[in-house]
Formats: C-alpha cells, structure tokens, sequence
C-alpha cells in the first residue's frame, strides 16, 4: 500500500512541477514583452526630446559650446555642393 501512495504523490508532485514551469515560463514571456514596450517607449520619448522633432530648437539657455566643439552642435549646410562622379 505504501509503494502506491508514494507513487500518486510521485504523479502529483510531478504535475505540480509541470504547472509551475509552465507558470514561470507565461512570466518570462510575460516580463521579456513588457520589457520591450518599455524600452520602446523610451527610444520613442528619446527621440521626441533629443532635438530632432524640434526639443532642441526651442532652447536657448546654457552658455557651453563644448558640444559644437565636438561636432554636436548644428549642421552647417554650405550653399554650393560639388558633385563627385
């Protein structure tokens, strides 16, 4: 009698193992999805803010120019361009 009780309770902590596995991998999903959403609003909010769609253009304060020094500043366009064929 013993040999087929611990053989039901084998059967069920195996199944109790295999919900919780599966469980645990719903929640990776779960977290990796939300995860990505986050990280995507974030390059959208980024990219908003950087000064592409017009945040940069609107300040004027701050009196640092190491940032044209580095190339970070704006973009000159010269007005003739030379074709190279």
């Amino acid at each position: 009698m013993g040999a087929v009780l611990s053989c039901i309770e084998s059967i069920f902590r195996t199944i109790g193992n295999v919900i919780m596995a599966i469980v645990a991998g719903v929640g990776n999903i779960l977290h990796a999805i939300i995860s990505g959403v986050v990280a995507f609003f974030g390059i959208v909010v980024g990219f908003l803010t950087c000064g592409y769609c017009g945040g940069r253009r609107h300040r004027t304060t701050g009196t640092t120019t190491t940032g044209t020094r580095r190339g970070w500043g704006r973009r000159h366009h010269h007005a003739t361009t030379t074709s190279r064929i």
